[in-house]
């Protein structure tokens, strides 16, 4: 049979002589049958196990006979939010509304509901009362226990409850959602398949549940955040397949929700398999007349080489999601996928990318891992790299030279992006040769995230120093190689951590650089991670240290501003931060000054009513007064003034639009001189290329 898309109508159905579905795949994203997309990898795994899978993408959530579109499965519904998040997808960090969703035809915003997950499950249960739901992908994997949740700023339970769906199938899911199949095919009770690894499954009883760690009550979890730490690295620390133990999680005692094991990675074997599965490998053709879907241009020519990261840094949910095990495809199966993308209509003979969470990882950290598993108590590469790590890029190297030795390629790139510190680790040298003079063009993006090691080491980071040795090595590489390549520094905001004094540092260090970045990522506290559960609790779950946290709006608002001081609109900001760190020493007009002072009639140079009405709201821990409310809590203050902080009313927030505060009398005040030396500064600041670059 010629490769199709899957069935997405009943006609669609009929042409296939299907009369049922065994599963109906629900999914907030657009179908788009490619294997970066978990919904296509899912399906298709199925298919190729002789099951008939239908697909429901995008239901409209207010009609309920949406998702009877296909009728009801023979085995069971498959339910997932999409590639990301629903809440991430829909909002900034800020909570504001994105404008575009790249995962939907033409980009249009609002095709999928918040919390996507609960809402599709609900749905079906409205229509299917005892039809099986099987839920999985991102959302679900990484809310699948008790989970802080940023946009209602409340401890969440297990989204199996809040959905009503029978399994929560967690991390990447090939092993799983077929062991699930079987069962259900051979005649099992979905509510009797409590022992597939990589499912979250809940029960009345633990009679016949064993070998378990007892977590503490989700009611304790509510009145004690130090609790909820605690518990969140007991689950941390049990995401490996080889060492991780069943984990329960009761409800008021009446419920409890039980975490099997994770799966075992995938052998390499198997990931070629499943990469070469039959994808069309393009949106489907409905969603031409709309405008396509955007999110497919990002990886239409790029090889998704490896799954996994040992780098484990606290700020994000890989650890949660796809674990520390590498788990890598074979060069022949990547070489097979490269000739297909040459072969289409529109390759220009650009290879976009070769990489997974990190390019540079191609196999475990160390020999033992795919056999004992990863170390509970030690990380990889963090604080310093582990006496037993392997840092060989040799397969790497040979991979990327055949890639680029194929007909119609005329360039291979690295986009998802490399571990610096695991470079140096790696003493051969011969990486980072090969990367400069084949896989950059002209610009290198890397990850330092900060630049105080007080905030790095609660990110999971390598010291600021190892930063400055890579620096150091890429531009004495690319001096050798006479080529003028530059390195594009990723930079966080407002971590757990990063009081004032840091994000001066941070902004002193750009001083120093000559470098503001466009675009700042100020810290994202999605479900499951070390930084959210520091964000949520006030500390560090890995030592139980209490953690300062910046929470309020305006606060994040200035260290944001620091790192683009020298955008104009950031002025006011930007002085009131440097106000409250103490570090007034920084307005003036020497060059190691950050912005100039108001002249106010004169050139006094003052700065006084740069805070002028406005209280301070600091962060969690921050002293026995947490703002300037007597004590309450920030977002209680936040929410008091209507997401203000401790402002009076009038004073809006700047923390989106950047709109300076100024006094309106000072406003007037400014010179025409001030604002064109203001026009000619923004003029000439040093633009992306010049990162990094030597004075000569």
């Amino acid at each position: 049979m010629k490769p199709d898309f899957l069935p997405v109508s009943r006609a669609d159905m009929s042409l296939r002589g299907w009369n049922q579905c065994d599963f109906v795949y629900v999914c907030g994203d657009a179908y788009v049958d490619h294997p970066s997309f978990g919904h296509a990898i899912i399906s298709r795994v199925l298919e190729a196990r002789g099951y008939k899978v239908g697909i429901i993408s995008q239901p409209d959530w207010k009609d309920k006979k949406s998702i009877a579109v296909l009728g009801k499965p023979r085995l069971g519904f498959l339910v997932s939010a999409g590639n990301m998040d629903s809440m991430v997808n829909h909002y900034a960090v800020s909570k504001k509304r994105r404008q575009e969703d790249s995962y939907t035809p033409g980009g249009v915003m609002g095709k999928r509901p918040d919390y996507a997950v609960v809402v599709y499950c609900n749905l079906i249960r409205s229509m299917y009362k005892d039809s099986p739901i099987i839920v999985g992908g991102i959302e679900a994997s990484l809310r699948r226990l008790a989970h802080y949740d940023y946009w209602s700023d409340r401890l969440k339970r297990s989204i199996l409850l809040d959905s009503q769906a029978d399994l929560v199938s967690y991390g990447m899911g090939e092993r799983s959602v077929v062991e699930i199949a079987d069962a259900l095919d051979g005649g099992i009770d979905v509510k009797d398949i409590t022992f597939v690894d990589g499912t979250v499954y809940r029960t009345k009883s633990l009679e016949n549940v064993y070998d378990y760690e007892l977590l503490p009550d989700y009611r304790e979890l509510l009145e004690d955040r130090k609790a909820y730490a605690r518990s969140f690295f007991v689950q941390y620390s049990n995401t490996d397949p080889f060492t991780g133990k069943r984990l329960v999680e009761p409800y008021d005692g009446k419920v409890f929700v039980v975490q099997n094991p994770s799966a075992k990675p995938l052998s390499q074997a198997e990931m070629d398999w499943v990469y070469d599965l039959p994808y069309m490998r393009s949106y489907h053709p409905s969603y031409e007349e709309l405008g396509g879907v955007p999110a497919i241009r990002e990886v239409k020519f790029s090889l998704i080489s490896s799954r996994g990261c040992f780098g484990a840094c606290s700020f994000c949910a890989l650890t949660f999601h796809q674990g520390r095990i590498i788990q890598v495809r074979s060069h022949e199966s990547l070489v097979k996928e490269a000739k297909i993308l040459t072969e289409e209509a529109d390759f220009k003979g650009y290879i976009h990318d070769v990489g997974g969470p990190t390019a540079d990882f191609r196999f475990p950290a160390c020999e033992k891992q795919l056999t004992a598993g990863a170390c509970k108590n030690r990380q990889c590469l963090f604080p310093k790299p582990c006496p037993n790590l392997r840092a060989d890029h040799g397969d790497y190297i040979e991979l990327l030279r055949k890639l680029r030795s194929l007909p119609k390629v005329k360039k291979v790139f690295i986009r998802s992006g490399i571990r610096f510190d695991y470079v140096l680790a790696d003493r051969k040298g011969t990486f980072l040769r090969e990367l400069c003079e084949h896989h950059v063009s002209g610009q290198l993006k890397v990850a330092p995230e900060h630049v105080s090691d007080a905030v790095l080491k609660r990110m999971g980071k390598p010291e600021n120093k190892v930063y400055r040795q890579f620096v150091r090595e890429y531009e004495e590489m690319n001096r050798r190689i006479g080529k003028k390549q530059y390195l594009v520094p990723y930079l966080m905001s407002s971590h757990p951590g990063s009081t004032m004094k840091e994000a001066v540092e941070l902004a002193e260090y750009l001083r120093d650089l000559g470098y503001m970045p466009e675009q700042v990522q100020d810290f994202y506290p999605t479900p499951s991670t070390i930084s959210t559960c520091m964000y949520y609790t006030g500390y560090d779950c890995r030592t139980m240290e209490k953690v300062y946290v910046p929470t309020n709006p305006h606060e994040k608002a200035m260290q944001r501003a620091l790192i683009q001081y020298r955008n104009p609109k950031n002025r006011g900001l930007v002085a009131e931060a440097l106000k409250l760190a103490g570090r007034t020493d920084l307005v003036g007009y020497d060059k190691k000054c950050l912005i100039r002072p108001w002249q106010s009639g004169g050139d006094d140079g003052d700065i006084r009513g740069v805070t002028e009405g406005r209280g301070y709201a600091g962060g969690k821990n921050s002293g026995d007064k947490r703002n300037g409310s007597g004590g309450k809590s920030s977002r209680e203050g936040e929410r008091r003034l209507g997401g203000s902080g401790n402002r009076p009313k009038g004073q809006n927030a700047q923390a989106d639009s950047g709109k300076e505060q100024w006094p309106e009398s000072r406003r007037r005040e400014r010179s025409q001189g001030e604002k064109g030396r203001d026009a000619k500064r923004a003029r000439s600041k040093k633009t992306i290329r010049n990162v990094h670059k030597k004075k000569r």
